[in-house]
């Protein structure tokens, strides 16, 4: 999985979708109102219909067409791919233009994902009095199901809006902001990335990442030199653990790299940890996300950024 993991879904209309982050208010001073605008814009994407907060269900696809846990259809997985047998099981249709005669025409590399189509359960309603058999993806009554490959497996995993991860949300807990986690450290890029093998928030799983660098961040007296992982010429990430009680056991930030720094190069990025977030897993037990490269933990308590969700 990558950092954002984000799958292929048609636009959704965030209609509905809560923004429990206060209000920006204009007299407060053009930097508060911007923190005020990410963290609604942060909070909105996760509420929506089928955001992260939405996940419902994880199942690996088995060798032989069984039914899965509310899930329309037949199931298999071989070497072709997946495939769905529908009807064989009664109940709501599956519907979307990427299951063609009852198989998935395409490939889903390690780490990604593809929404295959979606399914209005029995006894739910259609959005606004819509024709079942045209529920789409963007829509908030219907379920999406997602096709995604971890570890070289095939498993669905479901994105229901009415999900109570996502009708519970009450916004997700932060610190205050505070100016001196706004901090330079210094980075270094390496000349080329460096495979690193991590595990993940899935027992079982394991996620290939790229190191491309690694940055020294200092508090007081104390230094850590963590590693940062991306893509060449992309930009990198800092997934970290610390010492900050009440918060996920990981988060990720995303230092800002000065724009000439080329693969080799030595510089100073800003990192500013009040925008340190959590990764899809710490809301959901569905989540796959990646561990930290070994030794990217901090020895003292970032108290910045997102707590762990309630």
């Amino acid at each position: 999985m990558t950092v954002t993991d984000a799958p292929r879904v048609r636009p959704t209309d965030p209609a509905g979708a809560p923004a429990h982050a206060p209000a920006a208010d204009p007299a407060a001073g053009p930097a508060v109102a911007r923190r005020a605008r990410r963290r609604a814009d942060r909070e909105r994407a996760l509420a929506a219909p089928h955001g992260w907060l939405s996940l419902a269900g994880f199942h690996w696809l088995p060798s032989r067409p069984e039914p899965l846990p509310g899930v329309p259809g037949l199931w298999l997985a071989d070497a072709a791919g997946a495939h769905l047998r529908p009807g064989e099981t009664g109940g709501p249709r599956v519907r979307g233009p990427e299951v063609v005669d009852g198989a998935y025409d395409g490939d889903v590399p390690e780490g990604g994902s593809v929404v295959l189509g979606t399914f209005l359960p029995s006894g739910r309603e259609p959005v606004d009095g819509a024709d079942p058999d045209h529920q789409q993806a963007g829509e908030t009554a219907a379920v999406a199901i997602e096709l995604v490959r971890r570890t070289g497996r095939l498993a669905i995993r479901l994105r229901d809006p009415h999900a109570r991860t996502r009708l519970d949300f009450a916004g997700v807990p932060v610190f205050d902001h505070d100016p001196s986690w706004e901090v330079e450290a210094p980075v270094r890029l390496y000349d080329e990335p460096r495979e690193l093998v991590v595990g993940a928030a899935r027992p079982g799983l394991v996620h290939r990442l790229q190191a491309v660098g690694e940055l020294d961040l200092t508090r007081g007296d104390r230094t850590v030199t963590l590693v940062l992982t991306g893509s060449p010429g992309g930009a990198p990430t800092l997934l970290f653990s610390d010492e900050a009680p009440g918060v996920a056991p990981w988060r990720v930030a995303r230092p800002e790299l000065p724009g000439s720094l080329t693969p080799g190069d030595t510089g100073v990025a800003c990192l500013d940890l009040n925008h340190a977030v959590n990764l899809p897993y710490a809301f959901s037990d569905h989540g796959t996300c990646p561990a930290p490269p070994p030794g990217n933990h901090v020895p003292f308590a970032v108290t910045a950024g997102e707590r762990a969700p309630r």
